[in-house]
């Protein structure tokens, strides 16, 4: 039962992935992107769990793989809301100019 768990978490992971990457697609915001790169290692993370003992010493590196994926969730969203604070906000002054 737990291989097959493993299995559907992967899959799961690996779909969020691929809607992420057409969002990518469609607006070129490097959010998705790394939303997307983050749900490919979390499901080839999931793997190896399946086949591995959970006492083995080896289930640590599978942890390190998967804190390297939220690492890249946050390293997305730092990057996002720097994008907004560098970019400066339209003036109303511009709007006013072409009315007139």
């Amino acid at each position: 039962m737990e291989i097959f768990l493993c299995g559907m978490i992967t899959a799961c992971n690996w779909v969020a992935a691929t809607i992420f990457l057409r969002f990518w697609r469609q607006t070129r915001d490097r959010l998705f992107l790394f939303f997307a790169l983050a749900f490919i290692v979390f499901g080839f993370s999931r793997m190896p769990r399946a086949f591995l003992d959970p006492n083995s010493a080896w289930v640590i590196y599978l942890y390190v793989v998967r804190f390297v994926a939220f690492a890249s969730i946050l390293l997305a969203i730092v990057d996002k809301n720097l994008q907004t604070v560098q970019t400066p906000p339209r003036s109303n002054n511009d709007l006013d100019t072409r009315a007139g």
